[in-house]
């Protein structure tokens, strides 16, 4: 069985109008504070236009002739579709 930890970050010298406000956004949302906040971050993190590495390798190699339409829809349905976990050591 794998168990995986969540990361936690404290903040410090938050100033008070910016945590105010963060407090409001999340009564708007009908989310805690500390749930915003993740939001928040993930959608800084993890931008729906970004540009995965395995994308943007895959169009380098047909730009420059080196995959073929059918060599490229082979990697496509070769390639893992689930989010990347961080690796574990213990």
């Amino acid at each position: 069985m794998v168990i995986y930890q969540m990361a936690n970050v404290n903040v410090r010298n938050l100033p008070d109008e910016v945590h105010r406000a963060i407090r409001i956004q999340a009564a708007h949302h009908g989310r805690s504070t500390e749930a915003e906040i993740r939001d928040i971050l993930e959608r800084a993190a993890k931008p729906p236009g970004r540009v995965k590495l395995g994308s943007l390798l895959a169009s380098f190699a047909r730009e420059a002739g080196g995959l073929t339409d059918e060599e490229h829809a082979l990697f496509e349905r070769a390639r893992i579709k689930t989010a990347a976990r961080a690796a574990n050591f213990e």
